[in-house]
C-alpha cells in the first residue's frame, strides 16, 4: 500500500473523503461554537470512557476543536497531505484509516491518562496518522518545517514523532493532547505494517493456490488421457475377438467408463 515511490502534487481538486470530513468537521465546529455541541459530553473525557463508559466520545471528540486555529491548522494539514493518500488509496481506504487511528489515538489516550477528566478534542490524532501514511507513502517528498525549512517527509515525521514522543511523557501541562498525537501515529503505523504483511500473505496463499490448482488439473488430463487409451484399447479388443472375451477387470473398466461419460455430460 505506501511502499511506492509515486510522483505527487498538491494541485488539484479536493479529494471527496478529504472534503466531506473538512466540512463534516467544520460543521460540528459551528454547532460547538453555539452551545449545542458540549465538549463535557462529545469531547473525550478518558475518566468517563473507564468509569461510565461514554464510548461515543472515542468518535465525537474528532470534529469537536479547541479554537479557530486549531481547526484551520487540522484542516489544512488533512487537506493538504489527505487529498494525495486518498488519490492513491481511494476514498474508502481512505476512511477507514482516517477513523481506526483518530479512535485508536483516543483509545491510547484513555490507557495512559485514564483519570483525566478534562475533555479532549480535535481531530489530531487522525492527523498524526496521516502524516505518518505520508512519510511512509512519499518519504523523500520535500516539506516546509514551519513554512519555512524544507526537508524530506520521512524527517518530518520523525520529528514530529519525537516530539510528540517527549512531550507526551513529560510533566508538562500546556493543554495539548501530545497522547492523542503519538497514538494516532502509532495506530498507524501498526495498521499499515498488518495491513502490508496481511496483503503479503494474501498475494502468497492466491500464488500457491494457483500453482496447487494447476498442479491438480495437469494430473487429471494425465490421468483422464490414460483412462481413454485403456478404452480405446478394450474396444479393439472387442472388434477383435468380441465382448465375451474381455476379462472381468475389461468388463468393470467399461461399466466405470460409461457412467463416468454419462455424469459429465449431465
Amino acid at each position: 500500500m505506501y511502499y511506492g515511490n509515486y510522483e505527487i502534487s498538491f494541485r488539484g481538486r479536493t479529494t471527496p473523503a478529504v472534503k466531506n470530513l473538512i466540512v463534516a468537521n467544520v460543521f460540528v465546529f459551528m454547532l460547538q461554537f453555539v452551545g449545542v455541541v458540549p465538549s463535557s459530553i462529545f469531547g473525550l473525557v478518558p475518566a468517563l470512557v473507564v468509569q461510565k463508559f461514554y464510548i461515543w466520545q472515542l468518535v465525537t471528540y474528532m470534529f469537536l476543536h479547541g479554537g479557530m486555529f486549531h481547526i484551520l491548522m487540522n484542516m489544512f494539514v488533512l487537506w493538504m497531505f489527505g487529498s494525495e493518500i486518498e488519490r492513491q488509496w481511494g476514498s474508502r481506504e481512505f476512511y477507514k484509516y482516517y477513523f481506526i487511528t483518530g479512535i485508536g489515538a483516543g483509545i491510547f489516550n484513555v490507557i495512559f491518562d485514564h483519570t483525566l477528566t478534562i475533555p479532549i478534542v480535535g481531530a489530531s490524532g487522525a492527523i498524526f496518522g496521516i502524516l505518518l501514511a505520508f512519510g511512509l507513502m512519499f518519504p523523500n517528498r520535500p516539506i516546509l518545517l514551519y513554512f519555512l525549512i524544507p526537508i524530506k517527509a520521512k524527517y518530518f515525521v520523525i520529528f514530529f514523532g519525537v516530539i510528540s514522543f517527549l512531550s507526551a511523557f513529560s510533566a508538562t501541562n500546556d493543554g495539548i493532547a501530545h497522547f492523542a498525537h503519538l497514538g494516532g501515529m502509532v495506530v498507524g503505523f501498526l495498521y499499515l505494517r498488518l495491513d502490508w504483511r496481511l496483503s503479503r500473505l494474501w498475494s502468497s496463499l492466491k500464488t500457491k493456490t494457483k500453482r496447487s490448482t494447476m498442479r491438480l488439473h495437469k494430473k487429471e488430463d494425465h490421468d483422464d488421457k490414460d483412462f481413454k487409451k485403456r478404452i480405446d484399447e478394450i474396444l479393439d479388443k472387442i472388434n477383435e475377438v468380441g465382448y465375451k472375451n474381455l476379462t472381468d477387470e475389461e468388463k468393470e473398466i467399461l461399466k466405470r467408463a460409461s457412467k463416468y461419460y454419462i455424469n459429465r455430460d449431465q
